[in-house]
């Protein structure tokens, strides 16, 4: 894992036009560039260029792949990956042969996709009926028990099942009980009058009619679920004799479609081909080489270092161990650090584990969120074809980390489903909250108030020294010194905290009166008021036109007030870690005092819920704030957000920062 984004460099190679899809073919299958367009040159010299129409539609070339992978869906194979492409055997698209490859196999299929349907109408039908006769919701179904006047039984028979009703032959043969929803009437009436139904009058039958239905449509059901299986399984078979023309015609679509993605930067001149595109450092001699080999060595490569150009035109590259996937999401989610600067995967995973398991601290409710991810991610990863659920891949695998994170924080609070199994290793969450903790540093409510105050203290802290590191790197200096993130500013945080502990110490009477916290607070004032008058005459002429002295006076006495009142509240802010570990050791309690001492089947019941009840809402709750406090008070110190993602042109379908 880098713990700085990783440092790029900027190709721009010539080669001669007869060997542009050797190089193509080289790069595509290296697969590291991230190409740009050519609009760095001088004019004089783009005038010289031009672009060149595509061979092909790439339009089409995706719109064929998207119906390659819809057919194999239907046959329930897996689609195929990035493993199959092999630029080797990258060669034209036949796209006529192709589409009638296709077309053929959707033509075969259309006749068992309407038995499909038809026979998933009559599943649904059946079951639907099945549950309100178990529900005994009988005015939800038409119950009828008459003869048939003309027509066939079997015809009336296959005319009800199409919608899901039933119609069953009473013993002695010339009577019948149907049975269908009662939302479908409009269609049952004409059906029944059609086949010159008449309704018995018979009351004994009417009794008799419903007990005999029943026990056939559990027989019906099972035969229309085997004649749906029936039908899947010879979808599946016809889908799984074609798979491997589908495949191939599938790498070739995809191979097509990004080589001619690659062409789409190029720009020509008369007998050469120019591009140019961004490489990590540690892949640039791979692909001089592969250029060098592929144009036969005619060719001219210039190498840029990323210093020479604006940091937000670099794309930013961030590695980071597979593992830590989930964390990296949170990071991407939010937005792509800037070029240069410090990787914050590792400080997230850090943070947010410590933050939930300061809000949701249980060994055996840990265990429960652990059991659930595992399962969970092994369940996505045999049904790869599994679209994400409300619990994604990456929820799951994050629900690990953070039954791993309550277990250990249960072991240190003493927490086993809300009981106090074990002595805790540091204090009794519980005991404290119900202010009768014996021992140590925390006893009461005040001391995990005052826990959590520290730790979110520790977290700005963190935060502004990341900064620093990246105002150092980016040689922002005066930004480093005078600013509200910067080495003034965490001065003036650090004075702070001095005062408020001095503050509580007092018993809330009174503020620290040292000699030098006056000069101190007053020249780093004076310092980033200095801060607004030194922008101003180190801007450019447009700029002060723009912008004058007052403004950046004025911008720099709002970032005093934001030093003051904003970092007051973003430490205060961390005080809601104490207010959920609080509310879920209260809920525990509750929970444990209504069950009455798990002494009888009700009160392990409410037990069981209430468990039930507190690990869905409290490790909701303590995820999202986990999050918030991560994105708002965390990131907010120094992470900027200006960065643009590196994206490769690559076989893989989606590029991933993880290893």
């Amino acid at each position: 894992m880098n713990l700085f984004t990783r440092p790029m460099k900027l190709l721009t190679a010539v080669v001669l036009e007869q060997t542009s899809d050797a190089v193509v073919k080289a790069l595509l299958e290296l697969g590291v560039m991230d190409f740009i367009h050519i609009d760095r040159l001088d004019p004089q010299q783009m005038q010289k260029l031009s672009s060149r129409p595509s061979s092909v539609n790439r339009m089409m070339l995706e719109d064929m792949r998207h119906r390659v992978e819809a057919l194999l869906k239907q046959g329930h194979i897996r689609l195929p990956s990035s493993d199959i492409l092999d630029v080797k055997n990258l060669e034209k698209p036949q796209l006529d042969e192709y589409r009638k490859t296709i077309d053929d196999l959707t033509t075969s299929l259309l006749g068992l996709k309407e038995q499909q349907k038809e026979s998933n109408q009559v599943v649904m039908g059946l079951e639907e009926i099945r549950r309100y006769l178990n529900e005994n919701k009988e005015e939800y179904l038409d119950l009828r028990v008459g003869e048939i006047g003309h027509g066939n039984a079997d015809d009336l028979k296959d005319r009800l099942a199409s919608f899901g009703g039933l119609l069953e032959s009473i013993s002695d043969g010339e009577k019948y009980i149907s049975l269908t929803l009662r939302r479908d009437i409009s269609q049952v009436d004409p059906l029944l009058e059609k086949f010159g139904w008449v309704e018995s009058s018979d009351s004994n039958l009417q009794k008799q009619a419903l007990a005999l239905i029943k026990s056939r449509l559990e027989t019906e059901h099972q035969k229309a679920v085997a004649v749906r299986s029936e039908i899947e399984h010879q979808v599946d078979e016809m889908v799984a004799q074609q798979q491997g023309p589908l495949f191939a015609i599938w790498a070739n679509l995809r191979l097509n479609e990004l080589s001619d993605q690659i062409r789409s930067y190029f720009a020509y001149t008369k007998n050469t081909t120019l591009f140019s595109g961004w490489v990590p450092v540690d892949q640039a001699e791979n692909v001089r080489l592969a250029i060098v080999t592929a144009s036969e060595e005619q060719c001219v490569i210039e190498w840029t270092n990323a210093s020479a150009l604006p940091r937000e035109q670099v794309p930013v590259a961030i590695t980071s161990p597979r593992i830590l996937r989930p964390f990296q999401k949170i990071v991407n989610n939010f937005s792509t650090p800037e070029y240069g600067t410090i990787n914050p995967t590792i400080f997230v995973m850090v943070a947010y584990l410590i933050m939930f398991g300061l809000m949701f601290a249980d060994v055996g409710q840990g265990i429960v969120l652990l059991l659930i991810g595992i399962l969970g991610t092994r369940d996505y990863a045999k049904h790869p074809l599994k679209s994400d659920g409300m619990l994604s891949r990456t929820v799951m695998e994050l629900l690990i980390y953070l039954g791993l994170c309550s277990i250990v924080f249960g072991v240190l609070f003493g927490s086993y489903f809300g009981l106090p199994l074990f002595p805790a290793l540091w204090f009794n969450y519980e005991a404290a909250v119900a202010g009768h903790a014996q021992g140590g540093l925390i006893h009461d409510v005040f001391g995990i108030l005052g826990l959590t105050v520290r730790f979110g203290i520790v977290i700005i802290y963190t935060g502004l020294i990341l900064n620093w590191i990246n105002l150092i790197r980016k040689k922002s200096f005066l930004k480093l010194t005078l600013d509200k993130n910067g080495l003034v500013g965490g001065l003036l945080f650090g004075v702070g905290i001095y005062m408020g502990f001095g503050f509580v110490a007092s018993n809330y009477h009174s503020f620290p009166s040292d000699p030098w916290i006056a000069p101190v607070l007053i020249s780093c004032i004076a310092l980033l008021i200095l801060r607004g008058v030194l922008d101003y005459y180190l801007s450019s002429s447009s700029e002060r036109s723009a912008k004058g002295l007052g403004e950046h006076l004025m911008e720099a006495v709002i970032d005093v007030l934001e030093i003051f009142i904003g970092y007051l509240s973003n430490t205060l802010s961390f005080m809601r870690v104490a207010g959920l570990g609080i509310a879920h050791a209260s809920l525990m309690s509750t929970f444990l005092e209504l069950s009455g001492g798990l002494h009888s089947v009700g009160g392990i019941a409410i037990f069981v819920v209430g468990n039930v009840i507190v690990i869905v809402l409290e490790g909701l709750s303590s995820g999202i704030q986990a999050l918030r406090l991560n994105y708002y008070e965390f990131f907010s110190r120094y992470f900027t957000g200006k960065g643009v993602a590196y994206e490769p042109v690559r076989l893989s379908s989606t590029f991933t920062n993880t290893k």
